[in-house]
């Protein structure tokens, strides 16, 4: 279809989500960035935050994305990610203890240790986000059919 492009979006273990969308929406290092068919040609860095995937029929899914980079042909793009979750794959609890023992670690790290202190407001922020996507999906109810974890989309 010309209104759409394929966007694939790999973790480093798994196929998080493959299909025909309308819209990627996508955390950039310089600022969110909206990908619609026929974009120009780019590749990017894309780091920790809430992607959004606008499919055909006013149709909307949300990913919590750990950063990585993306391929955008004006026919396709491609997110090769550190890791990547859909918000129905998010436990809510699991994400709220991970953010709380972030927190935890980071008010313990003496000075001195950026490296560490570094690695630890990295993993509040991924915690931050999967939180934010998990608390959308509390809040919407899905806008068409959820596809069970590790099912593929064509």
């Amino acid at each position: 279809m010309a209104n759409t492009l394929r966007f694939e979006f790999i973790a480093q273990d798994h196929i998080v989500f493959q299909g025909d969308v309308e819209m990627v929406i996508a955390p950039g290092a310089n600022g969110t960035l909206g990908i619609l068919p026929r974009h120009a040609p780019l590749m990017t860095v894309i780091v920790p935050g809430e992607l959004i995937v606008k499919l055909p029929g006013n149709q909307e899914r949300y990913f919590a994305v750990g950063g990585g980079f993306m391929e955008v042909r004006p026919d396709k793009v491609t997110l090769l990610a550190r890791s990547g979750e859909s918000a129905e794959q998010i436990d809510l609890q699991r994400a709220l203890e991970a953010r709380q023992r972030a927190e935890a670690l980071l008010a313990q790290i003496p000075r001195g240790s950026e490296e560490r202190r570094q690695l630890m407001e990295q993993a509040l922020i991924r915690s931050k986000v999967r939180l934010k996507v998990a608390e959308r999906r509390r809040r919407q109810q899905p806008k068409g059919p959820v596809p069970t974890p590790g099912e593929i989309q064509e």
